[in-house]
């Protein structure tokens, strides 16, 4: 499989990158993100807004995310088809890193 030159330059995501992605699946506003991300790692990961807003500024930019709607200076995003095959891309990439890490202990002993 031959990559895009937008999957190259996030492959592999960076840990802020991937959750941002993975919370426009659905729709949501940029606080709605921020929620969302510490909701979903137990609040091990909270996004300052310079991170947030500067990944979803180059995000759009290259395609992976679009603005849905925008009301009183809220705009509200989702991931296109580009990001959700993105996503899709690093999922993979995490399963084998975690399979290979799972074989490896096993032949190992280790536990």
């Amino acid at each position: 499989m031959t990559l895009t030159d937008v999957q190259k330059a996030y492959l592999p995501m960076s840990e802020p990158a991937y959750y941002i992605l993975l919370s426009l699946t659905e729709a949501r506003h940029g606080y709605g993100i921020m929620q969302h991300v510490e909701q979903l790692t137990g609040g091990r990961l909270q996004l300052g807004p310079g991170t947030l807003y500067g990944t979803l500024q180059r995000m759009e930019k290259d395609g992976i995310i679009r603005v849905v709607a925008e009301a009183e200076r809220r705009k509200v995003y989702a991931a296109t088809d580009a990001g959700r095959e993105l996503l899709r891309l690093e999922l993979e990439r995490l399963q084998e890193l975690v399979a290979h890490g799972a074989a490896a202990l096993e032949v190992t002993g280790d536990r």
